[in-house]
């Protein structure tokens, strides 16, 4: 499956890109368990009051933790995230605005 992950920071740091991936059950899994990994690693914290952390929660927190400089600097670290966003939502078009605090696909 070809898609399309738009990252926005800010009017003027956007990025964007196009990845390949194969998408299979055990894929899928790893994908999503890639989202926790780096949500632990990264000292992401809940954006609810609740505590309660969705995968579209990770997402944000992992893309907001790297942050634009993050990703501009680390080109294996973006596409990593731009593929396994990918896998995750099982969607071909993924937009992370994180000032907004939506993920759209």
């Amino acid at each position: 499956m070809r898609g399309t992950v738009r990252i926005v920071f800010s009017p003027r740091q956007e990025i964007e890109l196009d990845v390949d991936v194969q998408p299979a059950p055990e894929s899928i899994r790893a994908a999503r368990d890639w989202f926790d990994q780096e949500w632990e690693r990264l000292g992401c914290e809940p954006l609810r009051p609740s505590g309660k952390v969705l995968l579209l929660d990770k997402i944000l927190g992992v893309a907001d933790a790297q942050g634009y400089s993050g990703f501009t600097q680390d080109q294996q670290a973006v596409d990593a995230f731009a593929r396994q966003a990918v896998l995750a939502l099982e969607r071909p078009r993924i937009t992370v605005d994180v000032p907004g605090l939506v993920v759209g696909y």
